[in-house]
């Protein structure tokens, strides 16, 4: 990358598309300030250029723009470690569960590949934003069982007898690796990173209706063909540790071969300096702000506000960059 471009490589803010599928809530809205005409409103899909769910630069040079004809662009905003893709890796959305979503699982890539035209699998990790008392998930199978008992047991509407249900509290980090049959359970906010990817296998529904009057679609035997069957633990919250300086603090939560995923706390009122922050050459970094607000200053005295709700591109070797508020972020990078 040369000098030339550097003035381009500046932090800009997202505008996501919204999904309204049956389990959703109101939380993103009234919580959020989403302000899309969607009831319910159950995700935001804040960083995406997924064609299901493209997202919408609203600030800078690129004011108007899908993502995805930015990247196509510029593809030097994604860094070395995807440029040779020459598509976003990843999908960040918000998540809002006023019930129970359907039992589901994921392929991996190479099964995606052979069988969805060519589309990449689904690795996923969540953070749990906040969870009331009773919140749940599923995750996995509470014991070992073949094939022909599930296939039965989801006919039979009795495959929840089968299914590992975790507690869930705010804070809490879960990684779903393809296989994992899975579901966020009612009561639940999540932020999820993701594979740039849209395939899901539904197994059970609960025989809801949805708007049209009719139960969704089950894609039971795609969902058997990649489910692991056997019995897992419950997972366990893997001790972090805050790394502090001046201003900030970050503590690491995740990383796959597709992704890593930081939290970042940041609190300048009682510096008078604000947080320093660049991306490398290697990767673009996404800012997901949880709560809180604050602004993004950068050359030429260019301030960018930002509040609770709001996803934040920097591309990669990008432009000195300097924060100031009180903020909690989800830090994504590939």
């Amino acid at each position: 990358m040369t000098n030339k471009n550097m003035h381009l490589n500046k932090p800009f803010l997202l505008k996501p598309a919204g999904k309204d599928y049956l389990w959703g809530g109101r939380r993103l809205n009234d919580d959020f300030a989403k302000g899309i005409n969607l009831t319910p409103l159950a995700e935001t899909w804040e960083c995406s250029t997924h064609p299901d769910g493209p997202s919408i630069v609203i600030t800078g040079i690129h004011k108007g723009a899908f993502l995805s004809d930015v990247l196509q662009t510029h593809p030097e905003y994604l860094g070395l470690h995807s440029i040779a893709q020459k598509e976003l890796p990843i999908l960040i959305k918000f998540i809002d569960a006023k019930e129970d979503l359907s039992v589901q699982v994921h392929p991996d890539d190479a099964y995606a590949m052979a069988h969805e035209n060519g589309a990449n699998g689904k690795t996923e990790m969540w953070y749990v934003i906040d969870a009331s008392k009773d919140a749940r998930l599923v995750y996995g199978l509470s014991h070992t069982v073949d094939k022909e008992t599930i296939k039965k047991a989801i006919g039979q509407g009795t495959l929840e007898k089968y299914l590992q249900k975790v507690p869930i509290k705010k804070n809490d980090v879960f990684s779903i690796t393809p296989g994992t049959i899975h579901a966020i359970g009612a009561g639940a906010l999540i932020a999820e990173v993701q594979e740039n990817s849209n395939i899901t296998y539904r197994m059970y529904d609960y025989d809801r209706i949805d708007k049209t009057g009719r139960k969704r679609k089950l894609h039971i035997e795609k969902a058997l063909d990649v489910a692991s069957l056997n019995g897992v633990e419950a997972p366990r919250q893997s001790l972090r540790v805050l790394k502090y300086r001046p201003g900030c603090a970050v503590e690491f939560l995740y990383r796959c071969k597709y992704f890593q995923v930081e939290r970042m706390l940041v609190n300048t009122e009682k510096f008078h300096e604000m947080v320093t922050f660049t991306t490398t050459r290697l990767s673009f970094e996404v800012l997901l702000c949880m709560d809180g607000c604050g602004s993004i200053s950068f050359e030429k005295n260019e301030m960018l506000p930002f509040f609770r709700g709001d996803c934040i591109f920097v591309p990669a070797d990008s432009v000195p960059v300097k924060i100031h508020g009180n903020a909690q972020f989800l830090k994504v990078s590939c």
